[in-house]
């Protein structure tokens, strides 16, 4: 390798130390509670920084393959540091919290998301920041445009929510619908939305709870038979019919 790309690799590792090892909130991430950050957030993160848009999957590689690969450990989807200066646990719950929160949310999830609140996926959590820049950072990784909510901690707490410090950043399981505010969700999305569930007619019958499904090809009387041509095996069902009265 080159001296100039070996200097260029060393220097993006020190970079990467700092990111995943020192100050991932810094940067908008959360690792797992094993340290582990996607190889994708890493590099959200990376192209976010002046300087560093250039960084892509192969030169992570490089990284792993130079003298400076005894600080890191990287799976299949993912890379930590080995040496870290943060903790991530159950047991460090907020002692202090702002009065709000931001996050930023797709624009196709604002109004389930006003209606439903927030819930992290089985293994991650939901980043939150009491920076407003830092919110819309992280949503402009998943929406160009995502759409800023304000949370009321408070309200999470009344709600038996546990806010988590992380750094510069909070995370937690769920937020509740009621904590939350922010614009309110576009006409022509709660149309589209409504039209959506228009389309899908509900075909079950509206019984209650003690009817039932009358059978008119199956009343005994003559005089209220459907007419027309009959079904198949009328004539079995009426000899069955004719044998039940003359018991």
């Amino acid at each position: 390798m080159p001296k100039k790309t070996q200097m260029k690799t060393h220097i993006l590792a020190r970079f990467m130390l700092y990111v995943l090892g020192h100050r991932p909130d810094e940067f908008g991430l959360v690792p797992d509670e094993d340290g582990f950050v996607p190889y994708k957030e890493l590099l959200w993160a990376l192209h976010e920084e002046p300087g560093w848009r250039y960084v892509r999957k192969g030169h992570i590689n490089e990284v792993l393959l130079s003298p400076d690969r005894h600080l890191f450990q990287a799976l299949k989807d993912a890379i930590r540091a080995l040496d870290r200066r943060w903790r991530l646990g159950p047991e460090n719950p907020a002692q202090s919290l702002p009065t709000s929160l931001f996050v930023g949310v797709r624009r196709r999830s604002h109004r389930n998301v006003m209606e439903k609140g927030l819930a992290a996926a089985r293994g991650s959590h939901i980043v939150l920041s009491p920076d407003r820049d830092m919110a819309m950072r992280i949503g402009c990784r998943r929406d160009q445009k995502p759409v800023l909510l304000e949370i009321s901690t408070r309200s999470v707490s009344e709600a038996g929510i546990t806010l988590k410090p992380f750094g510069e950043l909070f995370i937690a399981d769920q937020v509740p619908a009621g904590a939350m505010t922010g614009p309110p969700v576009p006409k022509k999305d709660m149309e589209a939305t409504q039209k959506k569930e228009k389309a899908i007619p509900d075909k079950r019958p509206d019984f209650q709870t003690g009817t039932f499904v009358l059978d008119m090809n199956r009343d005994p009387d003559p005089s209220r038979r459907p007419k027309g041509k009959k079904r198949k095996g009328w004539k079995e069902e009426a000899r069955k019919i004719r044998r039940g009265k003359r018991r």
